[in-house]
């Protein structure tokens, strides 16, 4: 049996993960995310321990995934100061000698959703996650979309609504984006306390609806994916995806004339088909697609010693 190292590695905590061939989870164990000095002696022993073929890493960004630079690999300018420029990838290449698939940690959960989830069988979706930060992964024909860099959907530019006590987001780069605006510590500044201890008929509710629904919108106007999934802390509360559906038709007026719009958007706008597992298993499918690529890149050179990978 061979067995492969998942890694989703968030802004709050890392969970690390073994998995065999056919996705089941043998080990998994969660350790707070600090600097890189606390944070990554532990995950590296951890990996250490198993004989993995391959670690995917699902991260937090933004990340530099161009692979013509010389800093692929690496943590950009992220809010978390001691992880700005860290060799991510290349850290775990160079202790465990194995192949490392990375992409950010919605793109993986894009990926698992569109290959096992709710978008199966489909070739592109948006996955948002809505919890600490707003992010979206994006995949169309079937791959992650990357650029520049990868998509930041979170800090697109949204309407703030009249009826606004906090008119102006929480986010240090940008007045009003969604992330700023509907993120949980959002929420918190706004109304005083946390997302979950706001009841069903609080205005809170409202304002949370109508700013991801602007950010569904503008992704369906923008890159018609074939299914939007919604997942994260915030949308545990299961009466909110309903509102969000209602108004993203609104907003939309009848422009897109298509049935999947008009007649089926509870099946269009969905909760994430693998629940809270899309992470963990987008990292695994990363670190299958790492080992095959390096299966490919073994055929055009000469055999080299693992040390050197």
């Amino acid at each position: 049996m061979k067995y492969y190292g998942a890694l989703e590695a968030g802004g709050t905590k890392m969970v690390l993960s073994i998995m065999d061939e056919t996705g089941n989870v043998e080990q998994q164990t969660r350790m707070p995310t600090k600097t890189p000095a606390e944070t990554m002696p532990g995950m590296l022993a951890f990996f250490s321990e198993h004989s993995i073929c391959a670690l995917g890493i699902g991260g937090f960004g933004p990340l530099n995934l161009d692979r013509r630079s010389p800093q692929y690999g690496s943590i950009m300018e992220t809010p978390k100061l001691a992880w700005r420029n860290y060799p991510l990838m290349q850290a775990f290449r160079d202790e465990l000698h194995v192949p490392v698939g990375l992409d950010t940690d919605v793109n993986a959960a894009a990926l698992a959703e569109v290959h096992l989830g709710a978008a199966k069988g489909k070739e592109s979706c948006l996955y948002i996650t809505v919890g600490t930060g707003i992010g979206g992964g994006v995949i169309i024909h079937g791959k992650p979309v990357h650029g520049l860099m990868h998509p930041e959907i979170g800090h697109t530019a949204i309407v703030p609504e009249p009826n606004d006590p906090m008119p102006r987001g929480i986010c240090p780069y940008h007045s009003c984006c969604p992330e700023g605006m509907a993120s949980g510590p959002a929420m918190e500044k706004r109304w005083g306390k946390p997302a979950a201890e706001l009841p069903p008929d609080h205005p809170g509710w409202e304002l949370e609806s109508s700013y991801l629904a602007q950010l569904c919108s503008n992704a369906i106007l923008s890159f018609s994916p074939e299914k939007i999934i919604l997942g994260g802390g915030v949308m545990q509360q299961k009466f909110l995806l309903p509102m969000i559906r209602n108004k993203v038709l609104k907003l939309l007026n009848g422009y897109i004339a298509h049935p999947v719009i008009f007649s089926d958007i509870d099946e269009y706008i969905v909760e994430p088909g693998l629940g809270t597992r899309s992470g963990i298993m987008g990292a695994f499918l990363l670190a299958l697609e790492a080992e095959k690529e390096e299966r490919w890149n073994e055929k055009d050179r000469p055999s080299v010693p693992r040390s050197a990978y």
